[in-house]
């Protein structure tokens, strides 16, 4: 692709650092909490997962975009991200397999890139500051006035978002004739976890963030499945109210990263927004029960209460993160219901945790 001019662009934090660069593609101004993310690989995977909405992404490997993109690489009908920020932006690609480049990807979903920023410098800041909100833009003469547009961005602590990602209207996947069935509540679900359970002879029917129980089990499920997705956890009370009405009856159900936390708060254990959160695909994780390392696919920003968990009567703590020993995983002692703060489905990153998928399938035909 040929090499274009490009127009000087800024990111300002909330907490007024700037830090300097050039623009992708479109112009404009994008708002978002700025996070990173330490993969190598899987950039369209992350740029469309759900979980992301209303983040601008920075990116910390060295170049993006050198593999292009690919139509079935993708974790939703869209990009989520709020924006994009790297340090080297490839406009061209190498990849026999890949159908566009990422700049026409990002251009087809309108998303506004910044290139040219010292990630390195902006990473460290955010590790030492913590994930705050921030803007970037082509309008780098207008400093004062983004920083008071900025003051009028909610906090990630206490925002719900899942309704912004969620179906609006249910939807099967999967072969209606496999032996299993599968009501998922999709509070930002991924692609990718669809396919492991239809891949487990599963039939699923997604249900819209706000879906009551009844509605679920209109389906007449044989299992229950809460998805991941953005924002905090604690607004999501409908969620909750599922989560506890499917534990009350003893019926199979799985929760992965918002779910867990989902599954968490239904249980009375209290969830906090992280200081930087997980984000990345090489996170080691502990299972407690066979004592076995995983390193496992992360992305999340809030994390439920270790001490609350440890002390609740019928919650056994089955997964911990390796480097900061946070809960990465529970179960119910009395229930069939567990649940882990990480992405076993992957896309990207390792498939290190694709068992938990063979566990719920287990869970169900014991039930």
């Amino acid at each position: 692709m040929k090499y274009q001019k490009r127009k000087k662009a800024l990111i300002l934090l909330a907490d007024g650092t700037i830090f300097h660069g050039k623009s992708i593609g479109k112009d404009g101004t994008a708002f978002g909490e700025v996070c990173f993310n330490t993969g190598t690989t899987g950039y369209q995977e992350i740029f469309t997962d759900p979980s992301y909405f209303g983040q601008l992404m920075v990116t910390t490997n060295a170049h993006i975009g050198n593999y292009g993109t690919k139509g079935d690489e993708i974790e939703s009908d869209s990009i989520k991200i709020s924006g994009l920020i790297c340090k080297n932006f490839s406009f061209n690609y190498s990849r026999p397999a890949g159908d566009k480049s990422l700049q026409e990807f990002c251009d087809d979903h309108n998303l506004l890139v910044i290139s040219d920023i010292d990630t390195r410098a902006l990473v460290s800041h955010i590790r030492d500051h913590g994930a705050m909100n921030a803007v970037i833009s082509t309008d780098v003469d207008n400093v004062e006035g983004l920083k008071k547009q900025l003051a009028d961005v909610p906090s990630m602590d206490g925002l719900e978002l899942a309704s912004q990602v969620s179906t609006k209207e249910p939807y099967y996947f999967g072969d209606e004739n496999a032996s299993y069935k599968i009501a998922a509540l999709d509070i930002g679900i991924k692609k990718n976890i669809l396919r492991n359970l239809a891949e487990r002879d599963a039939y699923i029917k997604v249900f819209p963030y706000n879906s009551k129980f009844e509605e679920l089990e209109a389906f007449q499920p044989d299992g229950y499945f809460l998805s991941n997705g953005p924002g905090d956890p604690e607004p999501l009370v409908e969620a909750q109210a599922v989560a506890k009405e499917i534990i009350k009856r003893n019926l199979p159900l799985f929760g992965i990263c918002l779910g867990h936390q989902v599954i968490a708060l239904a249980n009375g254990i209290s969830t906090y927004k992280m200081h930087n959160g997980h984000r990345g695909i090489n996170h080691p994780v502990k299972n407690l029960v066979t004592t076995k390392g995983e390193i496992t696919s992360q992305n999340h920003g809030f994390a439920i209460n270790r001490e609350e968990a440890e002390n609740h009567p019928d919650i056994e703590i089955t997964h911990v993160h390796l480097n900061d020993h946070t809960v990465a995983g529970l179960k119910l002692k009395n229930k069939n219901c567990f649940s882990v703060q990480y992405h076993p489905e992957a896309s990207p990153g390792p498939n290190d945790s694709t068992y938990l998928f063979d566990e719920f399938i287990q869970n169900i035909k014991n039930n």
